[in-house]
């Protein structure tokens, strides 16, 4: 369909532009979201210049109370109908919690699970209609594990993460497939200012591709890079005793 859209939040810089890029090489008509006005524009140029495809792109913080169902009425004036939904948009806040601004985090929560849950509450009907839909949920390595000075955050991941999951098996018999991607070390801005010297980081690129994999293979979740598999694995052979010991020394020596 000429005028099916892929709608991707937090477009504008790391693993949802590199999905929205990704797409629009493959002549995917697309809807993108994010605060910055000046970068959606930029990336809209961007894809249009080389590809044959219609970007729409629509200005949103999507961590204010209400926003997610503003971006729907928005998409809907403009009669677009998407077909897939990439929750791209996420953030992490760090360090001792009662010592991190509670705003901030409030924020995180809404931005991290309520716009998430609310988008795909609201897009799922139409997708049901008509038996055909994608909803790809990008969680993360702390999906796994709780994660001492940035509880908030992994707690936000853990509950895509389960969400995600369920949904996959709700929704198998209505042609909807749904997929959690937890990518491990990134390089997007969520891993700027670490404490550690040397780091080996992952790229958005390499998350699009890991995702794209999972999607053909029908699998529920995929996970990217090394570290997000050890973190899985972690989760299943060790206490969850251990298991915090060991996370609670990498999030003090890295946030803390």
């Amino acid at each position: 369909m000429e005028n099916t859209y892929t709608l991707i939040t937090g477009a504008s810089s790391g693993i949802g532009r590199a999905f929205a890029l990704e797409y629009g090489k493959r002549g995917q008509n697309l809807i993108i979201t994010a605060r910055s006005g000046d970068k959606l524009q930029e990336l809209k140029r961007e894809i249009e210049k080389d590809n044959q495809v219609s970007i729409e792109y629509i200005i949103m913080d999507l961590a204010a109370e209400g926003s997610a169902k503003l971006l729907y009425e928005e998409i809907r004036k403009r009669k677009l109908h998407v077909d897939a939904l990439i929750n791209n948009a996420g953030f992490a806040t760090k360090g001792l919690f009662h010592k991190t601004d509670y705003k901030r985090q409030h924020e995180e929560m809404l931005l991290n699970i309520v716009s998430l849950t609310e988008l795909t509450y609201l897009l799922l009907e139409d997708m049901c209609q008509k038996r055909h839909g994608t909803v790809i949920n990008i969680a993360s390595a702390a999906s796994f594990n709780p994660l001492p000075y940035s509880a908030v955050y992994a707690a936000t991941k853990a509950y895509v993460l389960s969400f995600t999951q369920a949904l996959s098996f709700e929704y198998q018999d209505y042609g909807v497939k749904l997929l959690a991607v937890c990518p491990g070390a990134t390089d997007t801005h969520f891993f700027d200012g670490f404490k550690t010297a040397a780091r080996r980081l992952r790229m958005p690129e390499d998350v699009v591709r890991t995702t794209e994999k999972a999607l053909k293979s029908g699998k529920s979740i995929c996970t990217d890079g090394i570290f997000c598999k050890a973190q899985m694995l972690l989760s299943r052979i060790a206490s969850r005793k251990s298991v915090l010991g060991i996370m609670g020394k990498t999030g003090r020596k890295t946030w803390g």
